[in-house]
């Protein structure tokens, strides 16, 4: 198919709490919403790499400028027939994977649409509705973490993730398991720590966690796998995956027992099952990750999930948790407890208000051949 046009957005949705991790705080999301024509039709995409360059080394203004500069370009009115191809006419472009990502998904999007099918049958996927847990970044107190866990669990949420740094720990985890027992729970670090803390590590094994994610430096699979040695509770991999080359590795060396999927952090959906289906064949479970995104982006998450071997529940939230108000329609919802529907039409239902993206938006760019 011939790509005629691609608009992008950058934007910005404020959060209804703060989003707080072991990196700093985030008040409101920045993103990147990408639009592709071809003809009279269009797909959306999103990639939300946040404000600053903390979690990962991109960030939503640099996203903007690097796709609406060096990538878009690139692929403007040219024949493109798959993601392959897409990727291809980028790889010149070192790293960057958030930014490809906004591309790539979009691709995909337009592509389900004109081949009149859902994305996730596109994906391989099975068309049965997606798992999803509940999260919770740093509170202002354990009390109030307490009480939105007590929700999350009345809800029929599966398992809830918790942020983890020093000095919101060892006493944390007490105190959520003294009240919930035999509930999941695992720990995301954001790769807040380091080797020298083992015995800190060594502690939260009697907590019987599902897992505990990334707790060492972003770009490490060595000292990941030293630490698996040393500790009972299956470590999961996030930020140190930006690709497929990086999840082999990481599976080569015994880096990790799972792996967060984030489709924008490793370049797009097609890296995202490439990733996947290497772990489905050395045994290592994986789990959709998200980054907050509007329902643009959650939603395409939730067709990505519905593959085999992801098999803990994703982190795709409904809007009342995040948002007062979804930057897209329809807003994110449970089907049933702990479940999200996946799509019933061509590519996903999830578009943006047209009153709200212009409210949000903080740059715009259109890009032609």
């Amino acid at each position: 198919m011939r790509i005629d046009g691609i608009e992008l957005y950058y934007v910005r949705m404020p959060l209804i709490y703060p989003w707080r991790t072991a990196y700093g705080e985030d008040s409101d999301i920045h993103s990147v919403l990408v639009k592709m024509v071809s003809g009279d039709t269009h797909g959306w995409g999103e990639t939300t790499p946040l404000k600053a360059p903390c979690y990962s080394p991109e960030w939503a203004g640099g996203v903007f400028t690097v796709t609406k500069e060096f990538l878009a370009p690139q692929i403007v009115g040219r024949e493109i027939e798959n993601a392959g191809e897409l990727l291809k006419l980028l790889e010149h472009f070192k790293g960057n994977p958030f930014s490809k990502a906004g591309l790539e998904i979009a691709f995909w999007s337009l592509k389900a649409k004109l081949s009149g099918k859902p994305l996730h049958q596109l994906l391989g996927g099975r068309s049965s509705p997606v798992e999803v847990g509940a999260d919770f970044g740093i509170q202002d107190n354990i009390d109030i973490l307490l009480k939105k866990i007590q929700l999350a669990v009345d809800e029929g949420y599966p398992r809830v993730k918790l942020k983890f740094r020093l000095g919101w720990d060892i006493d944390v985890l007490k105190a959520v398991r003294d009240l919930f027992p035999d509930f999941t729970f695992h720990i995301d670090c954001n790769a807040s720590f380091t080797l020298k803390n083992i015995k800190l590590f060594k502690k939260v094994d009697r907590f019987e966690l599902a897992m505990i994610e990334q707790p060492l430096h972003h770009t490490d699979l060595i000292n990941h796998a030293e630490l698996q040695r040393h500790i009972e509770t299956p470590i999961c991999l996030d930020e140190s995956i930006i690709g497929p080359k990086s999840a082999e590795q990481a599976i080569q060396l015994e880096s990790c027992s799972y792996m967060n999927v984030k489709s924008g952090r490793v370049g797009g959906l097609l890296n995202a099952v490439k990733i996947h289906d290497m772990c489905e064949e050395a045994g290592v479970p994986c789990w959709v990750g998200g980054m907050l995104e509007s329902a643009v982006g959650s939603g395409v998450s939730v067709e990505l999930a519905t593959l085999s071997n992801f098999k803990y529940p994703a982190d795709i939230f409904p809007t009342k948790i995040n948002y007062d108000e979804d930057l897209a329609k329809p807003e994110i919802s449970l089907c049933s407890p702990g479940k999200i529907e996946v799509s019933k039409v061509p590519g996903t239902p999830y578009e943006p208000k047209e009153n709200l993206l212009k409210e949000y938006t903080l740059s715009r760019a259109w890009i032609k051949p």
